[in-house]
């Protein structure tokens, strides 16, 4: 895994963070919590070829 991947996901932790707390405090809930649930979306989306290269590493790694 690299460096900028952690970076990213950090990112875009902060940015989801700085949101929810504006969307919250004028009274947006609703989109607060979309905001966030887009957040988690996109950072699985991120993880995604992560695992499937992991789990391709371990696959190859026991003769699976």
């Amino acid at each position: 895994m690299e460096v900028n991947l952690i970076f990213k996901i950090a990112a875009i932790g902060i940015i989801v963070s700085v949101l929810n707390t504006v969307l919250v405090r004028s009274g947006r809930e609703d989109q607060a919590m979309l905001t966030t649930l887009a957040g988690v979306v996109v950072v699985l989306m991120m993880l995604i070829p992560e695992i499937n290269e992991l789990f391709s590493t371990v696959k190859s790694l026991f003769n699976l």
